[in-house]
């Protein structure tokens, strides 16, 4: 498989290698309908709480909300088979397509309540969650995970083993431990020992900025994808336009000016429509910051990045949007 190959999971063919990964907070509907207009492979659903999807929790019905993507993916968490079970049924009734369980969130909420990261410390109930996982899907199941809880238990290379033996269709890994959380940096050579362990596709993660980080991720990792994070912040566009230029091609370039400007309306309205007004004027708020960080403000009146920020008037926003990324050159001189 070269690294522009698609490839299937399961029966569904994935359009290309370079995915969204699933950010709490970030990767809502409206952002990941954005990516994927933009040409990113394959995004997925913001991390769901299994028992709380069941128990019919606005927040996590919300965040398994199928977008425009034609494969939607949920991203389960839990820490009982059970509830796994029961939140595979309500998320495939809400139209999911792949169910993909998180064993790599590093939080300490999360992480306290024994899901996420902190099921690579217990093997075994993590091997029991993905059987029941599996058991209650009609549809495949991918796992993403992390290196290991630290570096004195790298044991991703068996979980994925297990995890490949009992069923699961495609490995994520983030090449960092549960206790870096983000810092230092992600060690691709050691996501290479999974890729020696199965023979699924495997998904490398973790400080792929640019289609060099994603090159050299691909070539020390052995993967056959990549997944694109925080990189993403402020740039939808950047998974489809890694995938374009992984592929050879130049003609998809970093959007500025008037492109940029559609493309950061085209996003608030979106926003405001998902969530409603009041709850989308706040949602909307960090995504502009990311935007605004990329204008050169140095011809551009600081403080209406503030008013943007804090304004309750959705028209207001609308227009500094267009008043500031309107104003060329838009695009922030390094």
């Amino acid at each position: 498989m070269t690294p522009t190959s698609p490839f299937n999971i399961g029966d569904i063919e994935i359009r290309n290698p370079v995915f969204l990964a699933p950010m709490s907070g970030i990767t809502d509907v409206p952002f990941r309908n954005l990516a994927w207009k933009f040409g990113a492979g394959m995004v997925i659903s913001e991390m769901v709480a299994s028992e709380a999807l069941v128990g019919g929790h606005l927040e996590m019905e919300r965040k398994s909300q199928s977008s425009d993507c034609p494969t939607h993916v949920v991203q389960l968490s839990g820490r009982q088979e059970y509830w796994m079970g029961e939140g595979v049924r309500v998320a495939e009734e809400a139209g999911a397509d792949i169910i993909d369980i998180n064993m790599g969130c590093p939080s300490k909420r999360v992480t306290t309540g024994y899901s996420g990261s902190a099921l690579m410390r217990d093997l075994g109930l993590a091997l029991r969650l993905i059987d029941a996982t599996i058991k209650a899907a009609n549809v495949p199941v991918t796992l993403k995970m992390r290196l290991g809880w630290d570096h004195d238990s790298i044991n991703a290379p068996e979980l994925a083993k297990r995890a490949q033996d009992a069923g699961v269709q495609m490995i994520t890994v983030h090449g960092r431990t549960r206790c870096q959380f983000y810092k230092g940096t992600a060690d691709w050579d050691l996501v290479r020992r999974v890729r020696d362990a199965i023979d699924l596709p495997l998904v490398v993660n973790g400080d792929i900025q640019n289609v060099e980080d994603g090159k050299t991720a691909l070539r020390k990792s052995g993967a056959d994808a990549i997944m694109v994070g925080r990189a993403s912040y402020g740039a939808p566009w950047l998974p489809g336009m890694i995938a374009n230029q992984l592929a050879g091609s130049s003609s998809f370039i970093e959007p500025e000016g008037a492109t940029l400007l559609a493309i950061v309306l085209e996003h608030y309205h979106a926003i405001l429509e998902f969530y409603g007004e009041e709850t989308g004027i706040r949602q909307a708020r960090k995504h502009l910051g990311w935007y605004f960080e990329r204008l050169d403000w140095s011809e551009i009146d600081a403080s209406l990045r503030k008013q943007a920020l804090i304004s309750n008037d959705p028209n207001e926003v609308v227009q500094i949007i267009q008043s500031t990324f309107g104003h060329p050159p838009a695009r922030k001189v390094a």
